[in-house]
């Protein structure tokens, strides 16, 4: 049976209050090339909490993307919580 392998991002909001975690291993293919990466993000003067999964360089890059977005809309989404 083959050995899986995935990267996990967890958030949990409980009370108003969010917690996040996310594991540190980054892989290509079947080599662990980092350990200890910071999958984690705070944005939006840390008012927002990303995290991600997958593909290193398409997450660095969508996290970019969606700052963007969030700092031309002037975070209208914070707005209606």
């Amino acid at each position: 049976m083959a050995k899986i392998r995935s990267t996990t991002v967890l958030a949990v909001k409980k009370d108003g209050e969010v917690a996040m975690a996310a594991d540190g291993q980054v892989t290509l293919g079947n080599t662990v090339i980092k350990t200890e990466a910071k999958k984690i993000r705070k944005i939006y003067d840390d008012k927002i909490l990303l995290g991600f999964a997958g593909s290193t360089a398409d997450a660095f890059n969508l996290f970019d993307k969606f700052e963007a977005k969030v700092m031309s809309t002037q975070a209208i989404l914070l707005e209606q919580r």
